[in-house]
């Protein structure tokens, strides 16, 4: 199940909040008036890990997370790349699983915004 972690407030960010558990990394951000900004799910760790990005400017990016590390003595960072596979399905059942714990009206955003975004990928 999705629980907050305490991650360290970013000076000049967003207001921000980190949700986590072994499949999914939600993180959202925060207007002054706490409406959300965005938000960043990042799925399917720890192996092939990808990240459904909104912001309420910019819209929607789906990309995979590339790790950089190519041996366990490296610790390089982690990158966005472009990732055109989303299954919609797949994250949707497993977030309304994982975030029971979250506010009702934050998953349903989540959820709502997961469904935009495949429309308009049929679209």
């Amino acid at each position: 199940m999705l629980a907050r972690e305490k991650k360290q407030a970013i000076r000049g960010d967003y207001k921000r909040t980190w949700m986590s558990d072994d499949y999914f990394d939600l993180i959202v951000w925060y207007e002054h008036s706490n409406a959300i900004h965005g938000f960043q799910l990042c799925y399917g760790k720890p192996g092939r890990e990808r990240a459904l990005t909104w912001e309420a400017i910019r819209g929607f990016t789906h990309t995979a997370i590339d790790s950089g590390e190519a041996t366990p003595e490296s610790n390089q960072t982690p990158i966005l790349v472009p990732d055109g596979l989303f299954p919609t399905e797949e994250v949707a059942g497993e977030f309304r699983k994982r975030a029971v714990n979250l506010p009702k009206s934050l998953r349903n955003f989540v959820v709502a915004k997961i469904k935009q975004f495949h429309a308009e990928r049929k679209a």
